[in-house]
């Protein structure tokens, strides 16, 4: 099947059906006519869309689904600079996935999505030997594409230059050995910053199991519905921040005090007095987080360095990154990380995951020795 590009992004497996909506694939892919189009597939391909069309059509008995995904469903490619340990990003978002919003193995992640114009699911697909990611969408509405898209790539940090940051950190002694023995580590990010933000209020005090919990029943109970019920499993969309806002504190299944945070935090993401978009201003959405109960430093941290994707941002005090010092033979205690932090500017965040993904290396080496 053949592959055309739009920006940074190749879309491969255009079926009968996908092929028959050109304009809307046109207008989503970022063209601004119909006639830009047709310009550009007839300038890439010496071949108008039409008769690539018709080949289809011709073709449609041979082709069964998408290795990427179910028939109907985008199929695109989405580049990467490497080196990139994506193993260890899966294996990040499996601990922490949400029943019935998202499904993880060791070479897929699935999730519901909410975007501008309707909800999707998205797969995303390692494909050994290749510098990109497969990616399936199926979307209620096709202007959602590039949208999708760049929430994809945050969620895996696609865009992060792996060569110049481990570069960087591997000059110094606490991290240095961990970034030249690993320089593709990434620093995972989010499809959805309001999403992030409460499950970063769900999580506070509690085990990364208990946190997954409380999300998947907060979405039983007040989640959306999908496009379509995958066969993965994926049965709601994660509550929006209007939804959550609404709901009783009293009602919620945890201490009353983080009960009212949440909702406060909410609230604050409705009405837009918080912003977590991709483009806001990361101090100001540190300051006014931390301005509201129950938010403090911590969880300012961890909002910044998944929702807004901060290369720089930093925890302090976190639990992880202080018994991974401490397991490395550095001074660890609440406090002093924060300071040796600084040195790992303006990375912050990748140093953060090196600490973290010790830890899973030596949860995993306990399992298989057990």
């Amino acid at each position: 099947m053949s592959t055309w590009k739009s920006g940074s992004t190749a879309l491969t497996g255009l079926t009968q059906s996908t092929l028959k909506w050109s304009g809307d694939i046109a207008f989503a892919a970022g063209f601004t006519s119909i006639r830009q189009f047709n310009a550009t597939m007839l300038e890439v391909y010496d071949t108008p869309p039409s008769v690539l069309r018709e080949r289809a059509e011709r073709r449609r008995d041979r082709v069964s689904t998408d290795p990427a995904g179910p028939p109907g469903a985008l199929c695109l490619r989405l580049p990467f600079r490497p080196p990139i340990d994506l193993p260890r990003v899966f294996g990040y978002l499996a601990a922490r996935a949400v029943p019935g919003v998202e499904v993880v193995t060791a070479t897929e992640y699935s999730r519901t999505i909410s975007l501008p114009n309707g909800p999707g699911v998205a797969r995303l697909r390692i494909v050994p030997g290749q510098s990109w990611v497969e990616c399936s969408l199926e979307l209620a509405d096709l202007r959602d594409v590039t949208a999708a898209v760049q929430r994809c790539r945050r969620l895996l940090d696609l865009d992060a230059d792996p060569l110049a940051i481990s570069g960087y950190l591997g000059a110094d002694p606490v991290i240095g050995p961990l970034a030249l023995a690993c320089p593709g580590r990434r620093s995972v990010g989010a499809v959805d910053g309001d999403e992030i933000a409460v499950r970063a209020v769900l999580g506070q005090q509690v085990s990364v199991a208990a946190a997954r919990r409380l999300a998947g029943r907060l979405t039983a109970l007040h989640g959306g519905l999908p496009p379509a019920a995958g066969p993965e499993g994926l049965t709601h969309v994660f509550p929006d921040a209007a939804t959550i806002a609404g709901l009783d504190p009293e009602t919620l299944p945890m201490p009353r005090s983080r009960a009212r945070a949440l909702v406060g935090l909410a609230g604050a993401l409705a009405s837009g007095a918080v912003s977590l978009h991709p483009g806001a201003d990361r101090e100001e959405a540190a300051a006014r987080l931390t301005a509201l109960p129950g938010i403090g430093p911590w969880t300012a941290g961890y909002i910044r360095m998944r929702a807004l994707s901060d290369p720089d941002a930093f925890p302090p005090g976190d639990a992880g990154v202080l018994r991974a010092l401490r397991t490395l033979g550095h001074r660890a205690d609440p406090g002093s990380d924060a300071g040796a932090a600084q040195a790992w500017r303006p990375w912050r965040s990748y140093a953060v995951h090196h600490l973290w993904a010790t830890l899973e290396t030596a949860a995993k080496t306990e399992e298989i020795a057990s």
